[in-house]
């Protein structure tokens, strides 16, 4: 819903708004007031870089140099996880491996002489690639997920090439970032957060299982490596699902550092736009002629016009909405003194209602251009004036402006 569709929506349903539309209204303004807010973790570093960076920019950044928003804690995380379960998975086959291996070198222990050796190493790398494969190839499949996830598909040999900043660095500036800036207290704050969650999950783990480890010493050693082995996944899966949580706080930081440093300043904001878009005069006159053919056609779109709003006599503005095609009503004729008499005219032929507001049509004839929509400062007049057409013309209106039945 567009912010005329809202002031339309309001005025139209007046005290009866919805749930749904209440809580829209809720959310737009939350977004608002992120967007407010002041992030002084992800403050530009550079003075004069207040500009968020142009989508130019910012593929640019993408395609060309390899620089991305990406959290390697949020791919170690996936990895880690879906290791731990890929383990669990395929522990029974895993441990009759072992037993194999075991059962295998124990055999071989007073065979073993010089020319054997090297059947011995071989027959290790043999247990070692069968048991090591299927978790090393699940967790390369959950690597590469977890970048997929975060920036999509992308190929670039931009970060492999040789960079003389990265072997002598600005020393200054290299303390400053690793020591005294806000990515190096997130940082520290995020691995002492680690190592205190880790320590606790163990803590309460082994206190859980307490008095069945003091046992162990009584009991076979199936029994011990099961408890073990249970006591280690347990903290393994619990560990891997807090670093993941854990991730996402790191990949949030992680985006927002990455738009900060990409900020431009104004100067560059203009160099770009004039780059992308062409140069200014040109596009000017470019305007100036579509005003030109609009301005020379604007009396056959008068009948398509939904109000034209006068002076009364020395301004007449014609406007135009539809909720499908408009973000917000859009100027399709405007004249002054003699041509204004026209508008009106033909607006009486067409059966276009003619609405007197002197502020609002002065403002709209002087503000706006034929072709343009109204700025959002003056969608509460013109709802006035609309719901009054409305109140004239019914279900018709109605359904271009709201679409209800």
């Amino acid at each position: 819903m567009t912010g005329f569709q809202r002031v339309f929506a309001t005025a139209a349903h007046g005290s009866t708004r919805t749930c749904a539309q209440t809580g829209e209204l809720l959310n737009d303004s939350l977004l608002r007031a992120a967007e407010r807010m002041h992030l002084q973790w992800f403050a530009a570093e550079d003075e004069g870089r207040t500009e968020d960076p142009t989508e130019q920019k910012l593929r640019k950044s993408r395609e060309e140099e390899g620089k991305v928003a990406k959290s390697q804690d949020t791919t170690s995380a996936v990895i880690l996880l879906v290791g731990v379960l890929t383990i669990f998975v395929l522990s029974g086959w895993l441990w009759n491996g072992m037993q194999e291996m075991m059962m295998y070198f124990l055999r071989q222990i007073g065979e073993v002489n010089v020319a054997t050796d090297h059947v011995l190493g071989m027959a290790f790398y043999h247990y070692f690639i069968r048991l090591a494969a299927p978790v090393a190839a699940v967790s390369f499949v959950a690597a590469w997920a977890g970048n997929l996830v975060q920036v999509g598909f992308l190929f670039t040999t931009k970060p492999l090439m040789p960079d003389p900043k990265r072997i002598a660095p600005n020393f200054g500036k290299w303390a400053k970032k690793s020591f005294a800036s806000e990515e190096a207290g997130f940082n520290l704050a995020k691995s002492l957060g680690k190592v205190i969650m880790i320590a606790a999950i163990g803590f309460f783990n082994v206190q859980a299982l307490s008095g069945q480890l003091v046992n162990l010493v009584y009991g076979t050693i199936g029994s011990a490596v099961a408890v073990i082995a249970g006591l280690a996944f347990r903290v393994l899966l619990q560990t891997s699902l807090l670093f993941l949580v854990l991730s996402l706080f790191d990949y949030v930081f992680q985006r927002r550092q990455h738009i900060e440093s990409l900020k431009m300043t104004k100067e560059e904001v203009k160099e770009e736009r004039k780059n992308y878009e062409g140069d200014p005069l040109i596009r000017n006159r470019l305007r100036q002629r579509m005003q030109e053919v609009l301005s020379s056609n604007m009396m056959q779109r008068i009948p398509d016009a939904d109000v034209v709003i006068t002076n009364p006599t020395h301004f007449a503005v014609a406007l135009e909405y539809d909720r499908i095609r408009m973000d917000a009503p859009t100027v399709t004729a405007k004249g002054q003194d003699h041509v204004a008499q026209k508008i009106r005219e033909r607006a009486r032929e067409n059966n276009v209602p003619i609405v007197e507001n002197k502020p609002l049509a002065r403002a709209l004839h002087a503000e706006v251009e034929i072709g343009d929509s109204i700025p959002e400062k003056y969608y509460e007049a013109v709802v006035k004036v609309l719901k009054y057409v409305y109140s004239l013309s019914g279900a018709q209106k109605r359904q271009k402006w709201w679409g209800g039945n």
